[in-house]
């Protein structure tokens, strides 16, 4: 297949919440203007109006459609249902390319590409793990059985792409060293997002924006923010943006550390406008791949504390002693008291975009993706 030919590509994920999700819209915008026919294939029953919404603005970039079949996270007699109703769909689209993203949409389309390709079909199975099952302990029973998983589907892989040197690495030392192709590609920005966020006259001192579970860290955001109150004068406030499964618990917590008067809760909603409703934002997460939502906010100059997991580390270059000890409150509350005395930040703010811009760029993710295909599609036999 030469360079110039037109592709029929198939993203498959499960959740479309969060960073996959924003990877996904990313691709497909692209892909659609360099002339690809795409489409999308993933869960049905997690998103809510503002996932619905940036479905609708898609729509047009989507000429093999979007498709939601129910795909719950765990494995359970269910998938059986799933797998069948996927496969007709899969048969239907004739994909030349199925790019999954994330352990249960790769697990799906790399089975069932492979199941296609009996059939007489020619297809290319490209898997982002984007994280996912390599954040689990090695030494784990539940870790044990999803590395064994892995390194079974790479039999069934044309190639990995991953979005960060930490989860090439991680998954090297906790599956083993590949044995198929494999492409590291960061995720980019679009030029737009560059532009400067100006914080609200009446802006909260700080913003934990990202999904309602445990290990984006929502609770140490609010233990955090609880010690920082009682120790200042001042009359702080702070912002939580997003929705997930454990939403209601971080409520329930605010009350409890007594500073639900302190804290508004919202749902989920577009970043840049999440930004300037506070003047810092806060990524506490206890294991991250290569969050958007830490570029995001780099490169609309907004003052940022993150911890020190994942591929961030990779984002802050020469600035890792700004990064803060990750699934420790009391080092996110000194790390967010030092935010408050510190003085004018634009110049800080304005360099790690600039330094950012020349890394991370939309355009650049989706060309290197684009040559990830037709390498995969050339090999094939």
């Amino acid at each position: 297949m030469s360079q110039q030919s037109k592709l029929r590509i198939v993203h498959c994920f499960r959740s479309p919440v969060g960073g996959i999700f924003r990877h996904v819209r990313d691709l497909v915008e692209i892909q659609n203007a360099q002339g690809h026919e795409v489409g999308i294939l993933c869960d049905s029953t997690t998103g809510g109006d503002f996932e619905d919404k940036l479905f609708e603005e898609l729509r047009p970039s989507l000429s093999l459609g979007l498709h939601r079949i129910a795909m719950r996270r765990a494995i359970t007699p269910g998938d059986l249902v799933t797998f069948y109703k996927t496969y007709k769909k899969f048969k239907q689209l004739r994909p030349d390319v199925l790019h999954s993203h994330g352990s249960k949409g790769g697990a799906y389309a790399r089975i069932i590409g492979s199941a296609l390709q009996v059939s007489g079909q020619r297809v290319a199975r490209l898997y982002c793990p984007h994280g996912g099952s390599i954040h689990y302990d090695a030494s784990s029973l539940k870790g044990k059985l999803f590395f064994f998983l892995e390194r079974a589907m790479e039999r069934i892989s044309d190639r990995l792409i991953f979005v960060s040197r930490y989860e090439r690495d991680g998954y090297s030392q906790k599956v083993g060293e590949p044995r198929c192709p494999t492409s590291l590609v960061y995720n980019g920005l679009q030029k737009d997002e560059f532009k400067p966020v100006v914080p609200q006259k009446d802006a909260a001192d700080f913003l934990y924006i990202g999904m309602m579970r445990d290990l984006k860290g929502p609770d140490l955001f609010l233990e955090a923010f609880a010690g920082l109150v009682n120790t200042s004068s001042k009359l702080l406030r702070a912002h939580m943006v997003g929705d997930g499964p454990d939403k209601d618990k971080y409520i329930a917590l605010a009350q409890r550390l007594g500073i639900a008067n302190r804290v508004t809760f919202h749902e989920a909603m577009p970043a840049r406008k999440a930004f300037a409703m506070a003047r810092c934002v806060v990524i506490p997460s206890r294991a991250e791949s290569m969050p958007y939502i830490v570029l995001e906010a780099i490169a609309a100059h907004v003052p940022i504390l993150a911890t020190r997991v994942g591929g961030i580390p990779e984002i802050f270059e020469s600035e890792q002693e700004v990064l803060v000890e990750p699934d420790n409150a009391r080092a996110l509350q000194k790390a967010m008291a030092d935010q408050l005395a510190a003085k004018n930040q634009n110049k800080l703010t304005a360099s790690r975009a600039t330094k950012l811009k020349k890394r991370f760029s939309v355009q650049v993710m989706a060309d290197s993706v684009e040559k990830a295909y037709y390498a995969s599609i050339t090999r094939r036999p």
